[in-house]
């Protein structure tokens, strides 16, 4: 199976590279269904090619066109072929014609926002041209095994991260609360918010009940999909590709999820002996609500809202650059890292290094007490850290 992984930007997509993803996918601006992510733009195809190698890059052009939308696509087209893609994915059945005359080489992948769920819709997409379907998340292990069966075309589903309340991602909350378009790219996860009360109209008077402490419920919102230990029976299923979401979160999460998937992959396809449960473990280490395994077992726990907001543990701070010298490197500062901070170096060939006696070091390699954003700093270490490698240390 090929593990395919999300990347907001170009920092996201080398760290998914260089975590063990065999394919990444992207947004291009304006076309995207994750607008608030920085999505690519601009000239930034120009440094893919070195980051991706022999590996695999997808565009989601995966927003609902309008008219305009579509005229806006068309006007791209040449800057879009610029990038080194191995697939467009999209919703909109519209804009198949306008891909297909100026980029006919590049492959079709079905969105799962079209809402791909039985065999007669896959034969019609695959007479259409495509050959990759993301079928609807609504769908149990049984149902893809069928679709698979009666169809010969490429399956792929997500494995991993947030799920939606509403029927294959096409809710409106966002749009009436926050005047964002959850079906434009632009959701503000109205889902995600906490809330006092909620009174149904012909029932006034009659509250949802408060689930939880501190005066809110997050009923709207879902449990985190997590399939890592179940990845055999997506095998078994005939899915070809897993797909992590999570384009919009941070470099710290895309490298530990597709770390810990890549680790289960290799172990399930080569049939090794590997210890691979501190990597899983590594999982509960970034930010997520409940684990759960979405539908593909049974609909009724995942259908019950998470009775927690997010469990955070850990802080992710920076990034490790190229070495300068022996044990020392440039440092790439994401949150605050304090010189007397018990950090932990998280590496795609280890699983992680404590150390307490790091140095840091200023623009002047004058020893500091703090590193902050958004200034330039050395990390001189000891330990056996390599360029890559990322910088977290714990909370709670």
């Amino acid at each position: 199976m090929e593990l395919v992984a999300p990347a907001g930007n170009l920092e996201k997509l080398k760290f998914a590279y260089l975590f063990g993803a065999d394919a990444v996918y992207i947004g291009i601006k304006n076309f995207s269904l994750r607008a608030q992510a920085d999505n690519f733009s601009e000239s930034e195809y120009t440094e893919i090619p070195g980051l991706k190698k022999d590996k695999k890059l997808y565009g989601a052009l995966n927003i609902y066109f309008h008219d305009n939308d579509i005229e806006k696509l068309i006007a791209s087209m040449e800057y879009i072929g610029k990038f080194p893609f191995n697939g467009f994915i999209i919703s909109d059945i519209g804009i198949v014609k306008g891909l297909r005359q100026y980029l006919p080489s590049v492959p079709l992948h079905l969105s799962t926002q079209a809402n791909c769920i039985n065999s007669e819709a896959a034969k019609f997409y695959k007479d259409a041209g495509f050959t990759r379907l993301v079928l609807g998340r609504e769908l149990n292990l049984k149902q893809i095994e069928q679709i698979k069966n009666k169809v010969d075309i490429e399956i792929e589903v997500f494995a991993h991260g947030a799920m939606c309340l509403a029927y294959s991602g096409r809710c409106f909350l966002s749009a009436s609360m926050a005047e964002r378009s959850a079906n434009k790219g632009d959701c503000a996860h109205s889902c995600r918010w906490h809330y006092r009360v909620l009174e149904e109209k012909e029932r006034p008077g009659e509250y949802f009940p408060l689930v939880e402490g501190e005066n809110f419920t997050s009923i709207l919102s879902s449990k985190d999909l997590c399939m890592v230990n179940h990845l055999k029976a997506l095998h078994d299923a005939g899915v070809d590709a897993i797909k992590i979401e999570g384009r919009m979160k941070s470099v710290y999460y895309t490298a530990i999820v597709t770390r810990a998937y890549r680790k289960t992959l290799d172990k399930l396809l080569k049939n090794t002996n590997e210890d691979i449960s501190e990597y899983i473990a590594e999982l509960d280490k970034v930010s997520h609500r409940e684990f759960w395994t979405g539908f593909f077992f049974d609909k009724q726990e995942i259908q019950k809202s998470t009775l927690t907001s997010y469990i955070r543990s850990y802080a992710f701070l920076g990034m490790i650059g190229e070495q300068i010298e022996p044990g020392q490197f440039r440092l790439y500062v994401k949150n605050q890292i304090r010189a007397d901070d018990t950090i932990e170096y998280i590496g795609y060939d280890v699983c992680f290094i404590e150390d307490n006696k790091f140095l840091i070091l200023d623009e002047n390699k004058q020893p500091v007490e703090k590193a902050d954003h958004g200034k330039e700093y050395y990390l001189r270490t000891d330990k056996k850290v390599k360029p890559g490698y990322i910088i977290r240390k714990r909370i709670v």
